[in-house]
């Protein structure tokens, strides 16, 4: 499992396919969740918009399993 570091308290699904390189523009997110499975927290999602936070996993079959991590965490 990968880390996905954001300094901001959440980042949409949309962005976090775009870190990933799922997709190569955030316009592209809406097409690539109609056309492929994601899952957040081992649940299937479809909008681009779902906030994701601290200890989200994101699962992109055939691009990765993503963690997402809160930057200032530990400091």
């Amino acid at each position: 499992m990968n880390d996905l570091i954001i300094d901001t308290e959440y980042i949409t699904l949309g962005q976090a396919l775009k870190m990933t390189d799922a997709i190569s523009s955030g316009g592209m997110a809406k097409w690539f969740l109609s056309e492929h499975e994601v899952f957040v927290n081992g649940e299937a999602e479809d909008r681009r918009g779902r906030k994701l936070r601290h200890d989200d996993v994101v699962n992109i079959p055939n691009v990765g399993r993503f963690k997402i991590v809160d930057a200032f965490v530990g400091e």
